[in-house]
């Protein structure tokens, strides 16, 4: 039986596709939707709807839960599709008519989304420490090969005089700039939806504001359609905080790749980053860069997928917007995943200075040389005439 149908059983072929992974994914939900629980159940003592004792036991409940999800006890079957559903059997087993009371003035959908931010919340807590972690080890990198010289390239040629420093700089400051990304992200999920019921408000007296605090929500999202709007809005925006992130971590891998190739041998990738081939035994091949560097076109299918899925919805909830919660949570794994495996190759790379040194040719200057010919007053047209004929020269 279902909490939204409970007079009929569905057929076993729709329960499936409609549930689809819900009971899966919302294993990581679990203490989220519980802790937004107490809260909800705080704020209907405080409205005269439980009693303190009933909201006690409900809150003793709720902490069982969360300890037993964090022993990996706590399991949601595919019949009760989702954490709500599990979380509400569960007190009712327990509390018997108390547990049925938990439900008072909240919807699903509200629900749903209180759990969902909160868990938001806490992954970009994490994803900020794992970039907090990678801007470290670049930091660390370019202390200890900085100043390394090394020729840098545009349109994969020899361009400009390069370093190390200055090649590694540029994913220390990128990722500084996605962090600026990441708090116009928090400040979207700064909002409590609980209290929005389905997207038309709860037809009783409750205090939106006090599960807000309770939550540590700075604000509510005061329309209550406007939360079921904004799912699938704010959830592209954490994806493409995510994508911003992989862009980056995509670059370094291409780069790293170059890099270690033997015909430019500027780093050498350590054994334990690289696998063989089952034909080629002289194969060293960089597969964890390569990964990193497809990830990013994961994120990118990822982020366009959830605008797909959300766009053309009349307002108000449809089932399509659950179908967001799967690349979210796959995008997030991904980003963390791939933060943490490219910082652990910037702490291990190792630079081969004598080849850096050996990529510093003359034609490298070339524009050093226009430049101290503009110094002697010639003009700059003609300075960079003069140099590309002494190259055109050089190379008939």
């Amino acid at each position: 039986m279902k909490l939204w149908n409970p007079t009929s059983d569905s057929d076993r072929l729709i329960e499936r596709y409609t549930v689809g992974r819900d009971y899966e994914l919302d294993q990581v939900l679990v203490p989220y939707d519980c802790r937004a629980s107490i809260a909800h159940a705080e704020m209907l003592e405080e409205v005269g709807v439980l009693t303190q004792d009933e909201v006690d036991a409900l809150i003793s409940e709720l902490q069982h839960i969360i300890s037993l999800s964090e022993r990996d006890e706590f399991t949601i079957a595919p019949e009760q599709e989702d954490c709500h559903t599990a979380i509400e059997e569960h007190l009712t087993e327990q509390l018997g008519d108390t547990g049925k009371k938990i439900h008072t003035g909240r919807s699903r959908n509200d629900q749903i989304m209180a759990a969902l931010r909160l868990y938001y919340r806490d992954a970009l807590d994490e994803l900020r420490e794992l970039i907090d972690e990678f801007t470290d080890r670049i930091s660390d990198f370019i202390e200890k090969y900085g100043e390394i010289r090394m020729a840098g390239y545009t349109h994969t040629r020899k361009a400009m005089p390069s370093s190390m420093g200055l090649w590694a700089g540029v994913f220390h400051e990128s990722m500084l700039d996605n962090l600026g990304l990441m708090e116009g992200v928090r400040q979207l999920l700064d909002q409590s939806p609980l209290g929005s019921g389905a997207g038309y408000g709860i037809p009783m007296d409750i205090d939106r504001e006090y599960t807000a605090d309770k939550l540590e929500f700075s604000r509510i999202q005061k329309n209550p359609l406007y939360v079921q709007h904004s799912r699938g809005k704010f959830e592209a925006e954490i994806l493409h905080f995510c994508t911003q992130v992989m862009y980056d971590l995509n670059r370094a891998a291409t780069d790293l790749i170059f890099f270690s190739m033997r015909q430019i041998g500027y780093i050498e990738l350590p054994e334990k980053y690289c696998t063989g081939s089952s034909i080629m035994p002289q194969k060293k091949n960089p597969d964890v860069l390569e990964l990193v560097r497809g990830n990013y076109h994961t994120l990118c299918s990822l982020e366009s997928r959830v605008h797909s899925i959300t766009g053309n919805l009349i307002s108000g909830y449809h089932r399509d917007l659950q179908l967001t919660k799967e690349p979210v949570m796959e995008g997030i794994q991904i980003t963390m995943d791939s933060l943490a495996v490219t910082a652990r190759v910037f702490e291990e790379v190792e630079v081969n200075e004598d080849r850096c040194g050996e990529s510093m040719t003359d034609e490298l200057f070339a524009t050093e040389r226009v430049y101290q010919l503009v110094e002697q007053g010639v003009p700059f047209r003609e300075a960079y005439r003069r140099i590309a004929g002494e190259y055109r020269q050089g190379n008939e």
